[in-house]
């Protein structure tokens, strides 16, 4: 097994928190650890709870070591779309060497030449994205490098956040116990993998639905356009249920994934289950049409609003349609619904790998994959292994070490931008 192919995720989310250990093969990703514990210390996808927050990563942690036995070290880090802005740069350069070859040289300062700008003191960079390079003016150039001119150019897509939030979540992860490999926008990370090369060509509504929080994203002409965060989310539809069927909250997440139905017209009426009541020893009979009243007019609320941030978000046609992903989309009748309320063409993408096949792990998944397809690009930056065996701390080959060494040496300094601003916070 290649050390430099492994991968390990961390997707710090509202209702749940997940670490991923994975080994990407070319195209394919073998996953081989899963943690995943009910989150505490978040809220909509931002920290409100310092130590409730560490304890529950380091929870979701010590899942996947055990699954594995090993040590985890090193993540890939997501941060959430709450609060991003995203701006269109461009960087210009001269190429340095004498035969006029681009090099990674050139590559980094093109890149590093479109950061050239105001960035508030509030704010901090997440990503750049380059959308096409163009040397000596022929464009759509996806890797310049081995071209030969005088002059190359980088048109991309900045990324920025609060940092705040940046400098919490960094917070948490240190204080846990970890390093971090590196840092990307969420629904970059998971829709870049989601949708179908057509539908980020066509455009496409990518929305992950979370348990505080729904975040929608547009892709199309084959890039990230535009995300907003709605404030609703499946723990919403858990409450309701908590509140009308009088029972606790724990015992309502479970009648919602056991028997939810999101469409009253297909749900069934024959079927009764019991439910706890709130200080009461009897309990309530239901049926899932009952259920499926309540679950129904929260997502219908739901999906009323993401139209209506689409509409703010000025996108007027998706012909690449809507897809749907977290938790909640596992839910019976929730393509109907949504077709029904959104008009739309609507699919719900579940990852298909061995271990992660559920909505939830969308996000975990996509870190994964877009670390890898980051690192096949630029190189590999990781100072250290991600993982290693437990009864083997401290023993690291050398022979490992220098592999992982030279391919960092490959890789322009640009990818490690995030993590030395950002490390400054802990200084």
């Amino acid at each position: 097994m290649s050390q430099s192919e492994l991968y390990v995720s961390l997707d710090i989310g509202s209702s749940s928190i997940k670490v991923l250990i994975g080994e990407v093969d070319g195209e394919t990703l073998h996953v081989i650890g899963v943690g995943n514990v009910q989150s505490a210390g978040v809220r909509r996808g931002t920290i409100i709870d310092i130590d409730a927050t560490v304890d529950s990563i380091q929870k979701a942690v010590d899942q996947a070591e055990r699954m594995t036995g090993m040590k985890i070290h090193e993540v890939v880090l997501g941060i959430p779309a709450n609060g991003v802005s995203l701006q269109k740069v461009k960087g210009v350069v001269a190429i340095n060497s004498e035969n006029r070859e681009i090099t990674d040289d050139d590559l980094h300062r093109v890149m590093e030449s479109a950061q050239v700008m105001s960035v508030p003191p509030e704010r901090e960079i997440v990503n750049i994205i380059p959308t096409q390079f163009i040397v000596d003016d022929y464009g759509e150039i996806t890797d310049p490098r081995g071209m030969i001119g005088v002059r190359l150019e980088m048109d991309g897509t900045l990324i920025t956040t609060s940092k705040t939030v940046v400098h919490n979540i960094l917070r948490c992860v240190e204080r846990a116990g970890l390093s971090i490999r590196e840092i990307y926008l969420q629904p970059l990370a998971a829709g870049t993998f989601a949708l179908s090369e057509d539908e980020k060509d066509h455009g496409t509504a990518f929305i992950d639905i979370g348990g505080g929080s729904t975040t929608i994203s547009i892709f199309g002409d084959q890039q990230f356009m535009a995300t907003g965060v709605l404030p609703i989310g499946g723990d919403h539809v858990t409450k309701d249920l908590s509140i009308i069927l009088k029972t606790p909250t724990e015992q309502a997440r479970k009648i919602k994934h056991k028997y939810g139905h999101a469409f009253y017209d297909d749900a069934s009426d024959d079927e009764l289950f019991e439910v706890p009541v709130i200080g009461a020893e009897s309990k309530d009979q239901y049926s899932q049409r009952y259920i499926s009243e309540i679950i129904g007019v929260r997502l219908e609320e739901l999906f009323e609003l993401i139209l209506e941030e689409l509409y703010r978000m000025g996108v007027k046609d998706l012909p690449g349609g809507i897809v749907l992903t977290g938790g909640i989309t596992k839910i019976e009748g929730i393509l109907q619904l949504a077709r029904h309320v959104l008009k739309s063409r609507v699919r719900i993408h579940t990852p298909e790998y061995i271990g992660v096949r559920e909505p939830m792990y969308s996000t975990a998944v996509g870190l994964i994959k877009y670390a890898h397809l980051d690192e096949d690009f630029f190189g590999s930056i990781s100072e250290e292994l991600p993982v290693t065996p437990i009864e083997d701390q401290g023993q690291v080959s050398s022979k490992t070490v220098k592999k992982t060494e030279k391919k960092q040496s490959d890789k322009p300094s640009l990818m490690t931008r995030a993590k030395g601003v950002l490390n400054n916070f802990f200084e």
